[in-house]
Order: C-alpha cells, then structure tokens, then sequence
C-alpha cells in the first residue's frame, strides 16, 4: 500500500535527517537558529490524505518558539464510519542547504467516535469488554450481531515527516509517518498511519 512505501521512506531517511541537523548545528556554533527550523510561513490550512484517515489538516508556527508548531487535524475515518480531531505539538529543523525543506517530529493525542460494527473486521467474533456478551460476526456458523452503536475513542499519536515550503509561492507539501496508539470500548491497539498533505500558507 502507498502509506507503507512512504513509511519506509521516512524511517531509511531519519538517521540522514538527524545527522544533517545536528552537524548544522554544532557549525553554526549551537546556537538557537542552527538546529531549529524557519519554516518561512506563519499557518498553513489544507488537505490531508491518509491510509486510516483522510480531513483538513491546520499547522500554526508559535511566536517566539523558534521551529515549534501546533497541528490540528479533523478527519473521517471511512473504514470505521466515524471521524477523530487529533492535536500535535512539532519541532521543525531546516535540512542544510535545501531552502524550504524541514524535517519534524512530535507527539500529541485524539479522540474519535466510530461504528462498532465498522470498527472490528468481518470476519472474526468479537467480545463485549463491558457487560460479558459475545457477539458474532455475519457468517460466524454461531450466529450474528452487528453493532450499529458510536462508541467514542481515545488515543496518543506520534508524527515523523518531511514538508517543502515552494519557493515564491503559497503552498507547503509534506509526507509524514504517524503511528497511534487507541482504546476503543474495552479494546486498544496500535495503528501505523502516513498521508500527503498540500497546505496553503500565509
């Protein structure tokens, strides 16, 4: 699938990525504008396209917080028939000599509400954590019950990616990696996510 192809891509460049931020760094001295990133625009608001979820996608650099930003994103999640706001607090680092590339990284949290009988697959039983009951998928020879009741999630995201702010132009795209962690009804799990973005800036 596509999002696994940018995953590894991601992963195979981060050690690249760190060394090159670190060794411009230490060459500017160490100094606070050496590692951290100028991302060239203050708030970016566009589109986000994801394996597990797609919606808007809100990026606003903090005053005074050189490289730090805030990520907002609302999506749907189709395969569960339900949606999640999730919020990502980011630090950039501009890759040497690349004018309008950064790299970032970061961590935040969501929560969500989707259909049960969407949030499971089809083609296995699952249990009732709260009260005890089974329930069986269509097809299962026991019998079904589909569940048409939103339970609300909750869960912790991680974020790795790159964006490209284009030169003379108000637009930033951006690959990134994002892996959450969710409880739903009684269940939890870890998920792998990744998404193209295109921002427009001001």
């Amino acid at each position: 699938m596509h999002y696994l192809r940018i995953t590894t891509l991601l992963l195979l460049l981060l050690p690249v990525l760190a060394a090159n931020a670190q060794s411009k760094k230490k060459n500017n001295g160490g100094g606070s504008g050496g590692g951290s990133g100028s991302s060239g625009y203050s708030t970016g608001i566009g589109l986000r396209g994801g394996g597990y979820s797609s919606g808007l996608t809100i990026k606003h650099f903090l005053s005074g917080k050189n490289g730090v930003a805030i990520e907002g994103l609302l999506t749907t999640e189709y395969a569960a028939h339900g949606g999640r706001l999730t919020i990502l607090g980011e630090k950039h680092h501009n890759l040497a000599d690349v004018k309008g590339l950064q790299f970032y990284y970061g961590a935040g949290f969501h929560a969500g509400s989707y259909q049960a009988r969407y949030y499971f697959a089809d083609d296995r039983f699952y249990y009732s954590g709260r009260n005890g009951n089974v329930y069986f998928v269509k097809g299962n020879k026991y019998g079904y019950y589909y569940d048409e009741t939103s339970y609300i999630a909750v869960g912790a995201d991680l974020i790795l990616g790159l964006e490209y702010k284009l030169p003379d132009l108000p637009f930033v795209v951006g690959v990134d990696y994002k892996p959450f962690f969710e409880v739903f009804h009684g269940y939890n799990g870890f998920y792998n996510d990744a998404a193209i973005s295109l921002r427009v800036t001001f």
